[in-house]
């Protein structure tokens, strides 16, 4: 008859560390960094997206938000739902043209509803060269 052997269940732990070679999914943690530089005039932009944020939209249906003076400061922000395209309107036509193209930033605040709290614009429609950081 073959006798039993009890043994103590044993317990293996491995410590994580995280290293260059783990992925992070989609771009959660990431910042962008954009410059408020496109020329002053009226700006416009696109609530309903399209498939790209590239300053050129299909789309008629524009918002109008006002007077927009360049602060030429360099923004950082991680919340890439906050770009839009739009339009600095250079010739007072009330519709986008060749040349009036933008990147639009809406800084959102919150009372008694959303808002548009402040809004900036950047000429630079390549969102891919834009300096990034993983925060």
């Amino acid at each position: 008859m073959e006798r039993k052997v009890w043994r103590r269940p044993l317990t293996e732990v491995q410590k994580f560390e995280a290293n260059e070679y783990v992925a992070a999914c989609g771009d959660s943690g990431v910042e962008y960094y954009f410059e408020c530089n496109a020329p002053g005039g009226t700006l416009y932009y696109y609530p309903n997206r399209d498939n790209a944020v590239d300053g050129v939209h299909a789309d008629i249906g524009r918002d109008r938000l006002g007077g927009y003076k360049p602060c030429e400061d360099k923004h950082v922000t991680s919340a890439i739902n906050d770009f839009y395209d739009g339009f600095v309107d250079y010739n007072d036509n009330g519709r986008q043209d060749d040349g009036e193209g933008v990147i639009v930033w809406l800084e959102m605040g919150w009372f008694m509803g959303p808002y548009v709290k402040d809004y900036h614009a950047t000429k630079n429609l390549d969102m891919d060269s834009w300096e990034t950081t993983r925060s």
